[in-house]
């Protein structure tokens, strides 16, 4: 199985009472869940509030998962090189928007942003280590521990997903079949290491301790 470490709270929180501090005045970019976020040239978003997913289409027309932007974590055009590149809100999402210049003008806010950038780059990394490993269920589960100990809200039975992946959107992640991702999550639950509530969010259970905190 292929673990990251949790994020630091405490990093995300200074990144946090800067933007608070230094940018209350600005205007947010409110965008409901399932909303195009346009990607512009020499331009970073930063999530304040929600989810955003980074995806593209591969030449053959099948959608791929890149990643996931959270709260306090950057995305946009420079730091991708992939054709078709595209992002997507998953919730209904508050975001800022940062010229490159306005950020290599502005110190405080450049460091902050590459702290919080260390995260993206983390996540990405172990994506890829997950598609090394040859059993559809242990990418599948590895990935899901990976979203609960990035974004998972803690409960009774474990770490709950605030946010809502498809089938296909896990399949695209994984290189697999929607087909597959269905029939593995059902198995996830048969061994109650996967729940879902009554709002049908999934709930992750029995995760290491150093998830839990």
């Amino acid at each position: 199985m292929v673990f990251t470490p949790p994020r630091d709270p405490s990093r995300q929180d200074k990144l946090r009472v800067l933007l608070e501090d230094t940018y209350h005045k600005r205007n947010l970019v409110h965008l409901s869940a399932g909303s195009a976020v346009p990607l512009l040239r020499n331009t970073l978003w930063l999530v304040v509030r929600g989810m955003v997913k980074l995806g593209a289409i591969s030449i053959h027309g099948d959608e791929l998962l890149l990643g996931l932007a959270g709260p306090n974590e950057p995305f946009g055009e420079p730091m991708s090189n992939v054709e078709a590149y595209e992002a997507t809100t998953l919730a209904d999402s508050d975001l800022l928007c940062f010229s490159l210049d306005e950020i290599e003008q502005t110190p405080d806010l450049a460091m902050a942003l590459l702290r919080a950038t260390t995260s993206r780059m983390r996540q990405s990394e172990a994506l890829i280590g997950l598609l090394g490993l040859r059993r559809v269920e242990e990418r599948l589960r590895g990935f899901l521990e990976l979203l609960a100990a990035d974004y998972g809200q803690p409960c009774d039975e474990g770490l709950k997903l605030n946010l809502r992946l498809t089938h296909q959107d896990l399949a695209s992640a994984l290189s697999t079949t929607r087909v597959t991702v269905t029939r593995v999550l059902g198995q996830l639950r048969e061994e109650g290491w996967l729940q879902i509530d009554s709002q049908r969010h999934l709930v992750v259970a029995n995760l290491p301790k150093r998830w839990l905190g």
